[in-house]
């Protein structure tokens, strides 16, 4: 599978076996009170569960797992400071191959931990975005190592297509299913195998306020690049890609925006109420349905709840309320 092509289904099915050894597959939650505050009937696909703490190990586990031999062999390398470091530096350690990751030196050290706990080879450089593909070129020329883009690649879309590919294997007749949208692989895999599986089901997407980019790429039929956000979700912070954006415009019904406040009691409810740890950009779709954002009124809906990283010195719940 060429990585700058739009996969298809069969490149999600091929990927749920590629990773099937290594990734864990999720389980999908209720919670009657939740169920109650919005009025629909809510299937939580907990990604928070998975490997590295997000769905991310999804995607980077099959594209590190569909190289080439020799070209394994020469590592990859990519610039992250979130999740997506961490999942492709597990992939490589799990293929036994290195993995080079770029980091802004102002990432956290909890962030860096992670990375480097994982196996991931750190290399510094400035906050920007134009030192960190600087800096990923002269590892790439280094080393060889073949670059593994967190969303604008097939391979990791279609990885990351297999949480709902599961989601619909275990609970059928669902009819709408939603996910953040950030740089749009979560939301890209997921439109493919739903629009696949149940074509009758909604895909909608979740996207901080302070951060539309996505909605508003939608409603101009062009990508609108992300301004300075300005969002709880540091997660969903990126623009979308051409590869993200071409199979969003295809397959998607819908994205709605949400605010912080929204994210934050739906992520603290989701504490309390189901007695598990989420991210703020994984509270996005919750939030947005406790803020009638999207009409589920007696509606079967399946949420993708993205990860759980949450830096514990930080909650962002007290004067938010």
């Amino acid at each position: 599978m060429s990585r700058d092509v739009q996969p298809s289904f069969a490149d999600v099915g091929a990927a749920a076996e590629r990773i099937r050894p290594f990734a864990h597959r999720t389980p999908v939650l209720t919670c009657s009170s939740l169920d109650a505050m919005v009025g629909a009937s809510l299937f939580f696909k907990c990604e928070n569960f998975q490997k590295v703490g997000a769905f991310k190990f999804r995607g980077a586990c099959n594209a590190v797992f569909s190289l080439g031999e020799e070209e394994a062999q020469r590592g990859v390398a990519t610039h992250s400071s979130g999740n997506h470091a961490a999942a492709l530096s597990l992939a490589a350690r799990l293929r036994g191959i290195p993995a080079h990751v770029v980091m802004p030196r102002t990432s956290r050290a909890v962030k860096r931990a992670a990375v480097a706990g994982y196996g991931g080879r750190i290399v510094l450089c400035e906050p920007t975005l134009a030192a960190r593909e600087a800096t990923l070129a002269e590892v790439i020329a280094d080393t060889g190592a073949t670059v593994i883009h967190p969303y604008t690649d097939a391979r990791v879309i279609a990885g990351q297509g297999t949480a709902a590919l599961e989601l619909l294997e275990d609970v059928r007749g669902l009819d709408v299913v939603m996910t953040p949208v950030g740089g749009g692989g979560l939301l890209s895999g997921t439109a493919i195998s739903v629009t696949s599986l149940s074509p009758a089901t909604r895909v909608v997407a979740a996207e901080p306020e302070g951060a539309d980019d996505a909605f508003r790429s939608l409603q101009e039929g062009r990508i609108v690049p992300s301004v300075n956000p300005q969002t709880v979700c540091d997660g969903l912070l990126t623009s979308l890609g051409t590869l993200t954006f071409a199979i969003i415009r295809e397959r998607l019904a819908e994205i709605v925006t949400v605010s912080d406040a929204a994210v934050i009691r739906a992520m603290r409810h989701v504490w309390e109420r189901m007695k598990i740890v989420i991210e703020p950009s994984a509270a996005v779709t919750l939030g947005a349905l406790l803020e009638g954002r999207l009409p589920v009124s007696g509606l079967r809906v399946g949420i993708i709840l993205s990860g759980g990283n949450v830096d514990l010195s930080e909650l962002p719940w007290g004067q938010n309320q």
